[in-house]
């Protein structure tokens, strides 16, 4: 068994798993046996957030497993995100205590944040050791170039949505210029995401999006290497240089998505896979208005 898979070196030194667990819409009845099945499938990257819901469900597995002495914390990596409705730089500290008391952890290995405007908070919290790297989600080029001029702490990661229909090449292409490593949420297309309630109750009407685990090229090199589609589409974004935090609740689907590091794509295929010529982004993020 794979334990851990490859690791992205954070420009601070900090190791990050290249391959890690989503857990947007791995609800409280679910994500606990989700979280147990990727830790004893050799994940080792535990990606959440305020917002989900489930970081107390994921904090009392991820006790069990350092208590018992299954794991130690060193061994692991776990990502949070600040939600957007604390994002004064005074508030950020108190949001990141409440998500570390429902993880019940010290400290989280990366702390993200959807708003620019709180990454001074951000700061805070990495230089009194509460994250050990920080970082930004859903932000663009310009975004990122204009929290670079003026922070103290340079930005360790950003995550966003990036998967074979909408491939970043730009903000990829930044983030190498700026030596920070950058997450693919939804690299398989969500597929789920249709069915995402918010609290309230309100659902989105999402567009129609063409299903890149369908697609002809995908098809064809999942039949050529023996895998699934997933593990192709997730292959691709790996020998991208790219991290990437896959969800599911299923449990053949963790271990098959963990599954992806006994074959390579060769130059020519990740030629094909990167020239695809359908384009189509999924997340906009007027859904935080919801």
């Amino acid at each position: 068994m794979t334990v851990g898979g490859p690791m992205i070196t954070l420009y601070n030194g900090r190791q990050m798993p290249q391959v890690g667990l989503g857990t947007w819409m791995a609800y409280p009845n679910e994500v606990a046996a989700a979280v147990r099945t990727a830790l004893d499938a050799g994940y080792r990257l535990i990606d959440t957030a305020t917002c989900y819901g489930n970081e107390k469900e994921i904090g009392d597995v991820l006790h069990e497993y350092l208590t018992s002495g299954k794991l130690k914390r060193e061994e692991l990596f776990v990502t949070t995100k600040l939600w957007c409705s604390h994002n004064r730089p005074s508030e950020v500290e108190g949001q990141i205590r409440e998500s570390l008391m429902k993880l019940q952890l010290d400290y989280v290995d990366l702390y993200l944040a959807h708003m620019p405007a709180a990454f001074n908070g951000l700061e805070g919290v990495y230089e009194k050791g509460l994250a050990k790297a920080i970082g930004l989600s859903n932000v663009n080029c310009e975004q990122v170039e204009r929290v670079q001029k003026s922070a103290k702490v340079k930005i360790h990661n950003v995550q966003v949505e990036c998967y074979l229909y909408f491939p970043q090449y730009e903000l990829v292409e930044l983030c190498k210029k700026h030596n920070i490593s950058f997450t693919a949420y939804a690299p398989l297309g969500s597929p789920g995401r249709v069915n995402w309630k918010h609290p309230s109750g309100a659902k989105l009407v999402w567009a129609e999006a063409k299903n890149p685990l369908e697609n002809d090229v995908v098809m064809k090199l999942a039949t050529k290497y023996k895998k699934t589609s997933a593990q192709i589409l997730l292959r691709h974004l790996l020998q991208r240089d790219l991290a990437i935090i896959p969800k599911s609740t299923n449990e053949s689907r963790i271990k098959e998505n963990f599954n992806i590091f006994d074959f390579k794509l060769t130059v020519e295929e990740m030629k094909e896979l990167n020239d695809v010529k359908h384009r189509q982004r999924l997340f906009f993020q007027d859904l935080y208005a919801v």
